[in-house]
Order: C-alpha cells, then structure tokens, then sequence
C-alpha cells in the first residue's frame, strides 16, 4: 500500500458540501482507504484572482493504484462533482490534486509527483501539516517552509472537525 496526500479545494456552490462529496466518493472507492483529514482552510485565490474565496482540505489515503490510474479516479471524482476546465486556476466546484504518493517521483505532461507547486502554497502546506507535520522537503520541516510563505496570512481556519459529518 501507498500513502497518498492530496489537496481538495472548491469555490463554487456549498463550497463544503462539494468537499464532503469528494471525500465520500475517494472513501468509498475500491482500492483507497480513507486515512486523515485536515481541518477546512478559507483561502484566498491564487493565479486567477477574479473568483470567490476557496475552501481546502488536504487528506491522507492508502492505496494500491498504480499513479496513473489514481489520476483517472480523481479525474472521475471532480467529472461527477461537475468540474469544469474553462480557466486556468479558475472556479471550481472541486480540485484534487495528487501531492505526494509514496515514495514516488515522476514527471510527465498530465502528472508530475510531487505536485510541482505545492512548496509554495500556504492553502496546500497548512492542511498538509496537520496531518503529517513529520514532511518534509529535503531536510526542512514542512512548518518551516510555511514561516516563509508571504501567502499564509490569506489562509484561515474554516470549521475543525467537520470530517465527523461526512
């Protein structure tokens, strides 16, 4: 089995219940078990600015899918939740991005793991320090890179333990 950490974000419609959506179809999926949950992050966009205030999770599983075929579930996931690519960065009603799976690293035109962005990202690394705080990126702590990200002050506790609802 591989630990898997995943990003979930969503801007549009119950920003929360397109969340709990995601979760419970990622749980219920042969082959994944549902591990931790961060609490729900508001953050303010990145890249596309012109959209509302996003909701984000990030989430741990265990999975024997090869990462390729992962990336089709999740495909899958955010195609039922009506995820529609019209802009980059843009509204959605959901967004799961693979961050970390395993030990793996690899890079093509539709997957790149680790997410070639997330280091940078206070929305992604917040949530992903609650969970797993022991991460790191070569020798430094994920919570050290936080303390350098200009961008953590636009990422605020949304609701704690509303994982009990899904």
């Amino acid at each position: 089995m591989n630990k898997v950490y995943l990003s979930l974000g969503s801007n549009l419609g119950d920003r929360e219940e397109n969340l709990k959506k995601a979760v419970y179809e990622l749980s219920r999926w042969e082959g994944i078990t549902l591990k931790k949950l961060s609490p729900i992050y508001e953050t303010k966009p990145v890249g596309y600015l012109d959209q509302g205030m996003f909701l984000n999770i990030a989430a741990e599983v265990e999975t024997d899918i090869e990462p390729y075929d992962f990336l089709k579930v999740i495909n899958e996931i955010e195609k039922k939740l009506k995820r529609e690519r019209i802009i980059r960065w843009g509204p959605r009603t959901i967004d799961i991005d693979i961050l970390l799976y395993g030990n793996i690293s690899l890079s093509s035109e539709i997957l790149t793991i680790p997410h070639p962005r997330m280091w940078e990202r206070a929305f992604v690394l917040i949530p992903l320090n609650d969970i797993n705080p022991a991460i790191k990126k070569g020798d430094v702590y994920i919570s050290d890179l936080i303390e350098k990200l200009p961008d953590k002050e636009g990422v605020t506790r949304y609701k704690k333990d509303w994982y009990k609802e899904v």
